[in-house]
């Protein structure tokens, strides 16, 4: 299988522009016809012993199902949905789980995302999550609850391509979690992070592969937040964005001449590159390995940091 080789030397030709959000999760967002939504979480335990992610999709970008069904003409993104769930612990294996559903077992407001037995409730302050669900590929019980309590909100987003129809938003950069599982049974507290992705496009039409990292920083008033992005617009050339969140969730954009440049990172069994602008980046754990994308746990200088990779030039490779 061909792999992407992004030029990560390659001169930056844009960056992000900022534009306006809404404090909260909105979860009733309008999701047009072939576009998607989807609403991210992670989170580490205060031990470092678990962590966890979890995504909740409307047009689940990443579905087989979904993508056979733009091929076939318009499709419907509340069609394609689902609830993804990762427990992950270093050293030990996991539970994954990410049942796709359509848009009977779909249930949204701007307040509750519920999908056949799971759901996201938004009460003003604080995510309340609660999990029914089966791993893959066993088919093992997933179900407990979580509560997320921001720090602050914030409410402006980003625009990640000159077309203006994709966006990301860091919700909450800074959070406590608490989780109760029955199966497993799990109890623990830890810091979290909860962004927003949207598109009114494929993501595939819009991008051709991004790295993404995040990290917490602490501080005498509380935690403060990193993001840094590489991605490589469909359209050609290089776009990166580093972000800064202080204690009360204010954004700043910072220069990316600034930036550290980007290490790559060691490949792992899918060989999907993989790559982060951290001082001395060294893989904890890889907590997703697939064809197309990887998910990792990092060390370095500054501490804890969440990656990923999307290489979608292998997404659209059947």
């Amino acid at each position: 299988m061909a792999r992407y080789n992004p030029n990560l030397e390659q001169p930056l030709d844009r960056a992000p522009e900022q534009v306006s959000g809404v404090p909260g999760p909105d979860f009733g967002i309008n999701v047009p016809t072939d576009g998607y939504a989807w609403w991210y979480l992670d989170a580490l335990s205060d031990d470092g012993n678990e962590g966890l992610t979890l995504i909740a999709f409307v047009g689940s970008v990443f579905s087989p199902y979904y993508a056979a069904a733009r091929r076939r003409g318009p499709a419907d993104p509340e069609q394609h949905v689902s609830v993804n769930l990762a427990l992950y612990r270093p050293g030990l294996k996991g539970r994954w789980a990410m049942t796709e559903r359509n848009a009977r077992s779909l249930e949204r407001t701007a307040e509750r995302y519920a999908l056949g037995p799971s759901s996201l409730y938004w009460d003003g302050n604080a995510l309340t999550v609660t999990i029914d669900e089966r791993t893959a590929p066993w088919a093992q019980r997933l179900r407990g609850q979580l509560r997320v309590i921001p720090t602050a909100l914030n409410p402006s987003a980003l625009m990640l391509n000159p077309d203006g129809n994709h966006l990301w938003q860091a919700l909450a950069p800074a959070a406590r979690i608490e989780l109760d599982f029955e199966h497993p049974k799990l109890r623990w507290q830890g810091t979290a992070y909860f962004d927003h992705n949207r598109g009114d496009a494929p993501l595939e039409q819009g991008f051709r592969y991004w790295t993404w990292s995040r990290t917490h920083l602490p501080t005498d008033r509380g935690l403060t937040t990193r993001v840094r992005y590489d991605y490589f617009p469909r359209a050609g050339g290089r776009a990166c964005a580093g972000i800064r969140f202080d204690e009360a969730a204010n954004l700043e954009l910072m220069d990316p001449a600034d930036l550290p440049p980007a290490s790559r990172l060691p490949m792992a069994l899918w060989r999907v590159h993989r790559c982060a602008r951290e001082l001395e980046p060294r893989v904890r754990q890889d907590f997703e390995d697939t064809p197309f994308y990887t998910r990792t746990l990092l060390d370095s200088a500054d501490g804890p940091v969440v990656c990923e990779g999307l290489d979608m030039e292998r997404f659209q490779s059947r």
